[in-house]
């Protein structure tokens, strides 16, 4: 839980002025790897940890950024925001800023103090928890409002063009419209959606591996091209396949002989991931948690098997999570090469499986891992003053 009273608290002796408080959630997925970019779909959820955005109007024509969790603050003159970054990480909520100024919204002189607890660097998209937080509210001195998709493109393009990070939609999106206790099932091409819900006894629990491994960068690019190449082929003799989401498996069997061995594996895996994610979310809904775990299993052997990108320390981990009491599914999250596992956990069993994981982690590769216990929660929204009065 978040120090709301915190915050606000913080922004009025920094700045003087009783601000409007915004927050933003990070997201873990579910199931749907490396399908985003071939526009198929994707099932994060929203969790319970965020970035909260304190602001108000200053008289003058600038902008100050302040971090709790960096203690450093950033002035800007509003006139020389840019068109890009500067490798910093004010550099995401002026990216913000940017966009918002090309889009033609005139932002005021404001004054705005970030605190997030979304782990960074676990793969949990504290960036997008920080655009979204700090968009809401500029859009707020500003006095202007937009649809909750329109200020989820905008984020991915100010992460996109003034960070220079080519992310995705989903991050951004689900921060903005992801529900409590809800999975959201999102179509990347048409960015339409559907909630799945996620029964209540159950818990999210997000084992962060701490392992990265150095030719992910390198690894991930590879990946993508190889979709691509197997894409051309397919779209050879089927023009209608504008990408991966356009074909089908019997595709791959009848024209998977064109492809090196490697380019066939990939795109068995999206192929395959695109009709797993449909499944897991007609799962949820149906409360069928066994078909979930198995479809949850299939798609980490795809990632770890097909697609190549797991990891040794991830397969362990993802191994040592089926053993345990309570879990009906696990599976590596996120962009792969390490990084986190995301196990769906009976809450009654929740604190054992997590003792028992980073007990046995430990053991097996000496690492002592980080893991985080959460349930899907509400997108980004304004807290009222009464939210911020029940969390003093």
């Amino acid at each position: 839980m978040q120090d709301v009273s915190g915050i606000k608290k913080f922004h009025e002796e920094r700045f003087g002025r009783e601000p409007v408080l915004f927050m933003a959630p990070g997201r873990v997925n579910l199931i749907g790897e490396h399908t985003d970019y071939a526009d198929g779909f994707v099932m994060p959820a929203a969790i319970d940890f965020a970035t909260l955005a304190a602001i108000s109007p200053n008289p003058n024509n600038n902008a100050t950024v302040s971090s709790v969790n960096f203690g450093v603050s950033v002035h800007r003159s509003l006139d020389e925001i840019g068109t890009s970054g500067s490798h910093h990480w004010s550099d995401y909520p002026f990216g913000v800023l940017s966009i918002l100024q090309q889009e033609g919204i005139d932002v005021p002189g404001f004054d705005m103090t970030l605190d997030g607890n979304v782990p960074l660097g676990a793969g949990l998209s504290s960036s997008a928890s920080i655009e979204v937080a700090s968009m809401l509210a500029m859009l707020h001195v500003a006095e202007a409002s937009l649809p909750l998709q329109k200020i989820a493109l905008l984020c991915q393009r100010a992460e996109n063009d003034y960070v220079g990070a080519p992310c995705g939609i989903m991050d951004q999106f689900v921060s903005c419209c992801g529900a409590a206790d809800q999975a959201l099932l999102l179509d990347c091409r048409s960015l339409e959606y559907r909630l799945a819900p996620i029964p209540k006894h159950l818990s999210l629990v997000i084992c962060n591996t701490m392992v990265k491994h150095s030719h992910a960068g390198g690894e991930y690019g590879t990946r993508r091209a190889e979709v691509e190449e197997g894409t051309a082929i397919l779209r050879r003799h089927r023009p209608e396949v504008r990408l991966l989401r356009d074909a089908t498996v019997e595709d791959l069997e009848r024209w998977g002989h064109e492809m090196p061995p490697n380019v066939l594996k990939r795109c068995r895996h999206v192929i395959t991931e695109n009709i797993r994610t449909v499944a897991a979310a007609d799962a949820l809904e149906a409360s069928d948690l066994d078909t979930l775990g198995r479809l949850m299993a299939e798609a980490h052997a795809s990632y770890r098997d097909d697609f190549e990108a797991s990891c040794r320390e991830a397969d362990i981990m993802v191994e040592l999570a089926i053993k345990q009491a309570g879990c009906v599914g696990a599976r590596l999250t996120g962009g792969g090469f390490g990084g986190c596992t995301v196990n769906l956990v009976e809450s009654a069993n929740a604190e054992r499986f997590a003792t028992n994981i980073a007990a046995g982690y430990k053991e097996i590769t000496n690492i002592q891992p980080e893991i985080y216990q959460s349930h899907a929660s509400a997108g980004a929204h304004r807290l009222t003053e009464s939210a911020v009065l029940s969390k003093k």
